[in-house]
């Protein structure tokens, strides 16, 4: 057997993996200590009678997307580098909030009851509405992004460009 057809030992140790800094990782479980929460009680306020599309879940989900891609967007192209922000908002908060787990199970039980139309609407309108939340997001995201580098243009003194006389055929 030639070196090359050995794939299950290397000459060459196996590449470490980054560790996330515990500080990160606090940062995501508070987020998520705070989002699970949150949906649990839009979950409460705004119950779903039973067999009937669930609002609340599409709320949820759609409204989460909109605002995971404009958060996004701000994070990485208009605020100033941090270490927390994502982690906590986007990872943290923004998962637990949204919820494919419950879209799917909410699916699964109109469609297990029979309401084959209720289940085919949470099934593709979740996910044709999920997709439009987050061009829409990019899209207000990245108007912000580009309304503030507009301001920032603005803002810098463009110097006087300074009066120099020319020979222009004078001796």
């Amino acid at each position: 057997m030639t070196p090359e057809a050995d794939l299950t030992t290397s000459s060459h140790p196996a590449p470490r993996r980054a560790r996330t800094p515990r500080r990160v990782l606090a940062a995501i479980a508070v987020g998520g200590a705070l989002g699970g929460p949150t949906r649990y009680g839009l979950g409460l306020l705004f119950p779903t009678a039973p067999h009937t599309f669930p609002a609340t879940t599409f709320a949820i989900n759609v409204s989460g997307s909109f605002v995971l891609a404009v958060l996004l967007v701000l994070i990485l192209d208009v605020w100033p580098a941090t270490t927390y922000v994502r982690p906590f908002f986007c990872v943290g908060f923004l998962g637990a909030f949204t919820t494919f787990s419950t879209w799917m199970v909410d699916t699964d039980r109109l469609a297990a009851a029979g309401a084959w139309g209720a289940a085919a609407a949470d099934l593709l309108l979740s996910l044709f509405a999920g997709l439009a939340a987050t061009a829409l997001g990019l899209s207000v995201g990245r108007g912000v992004a580009a309304a503030r580098r507009r301001e920032r243009r603005e803002a810098v003194p463009v110097p006087e460009p300074v009066a120099t006389e020319t020979s222009g055929g004078r001796s």
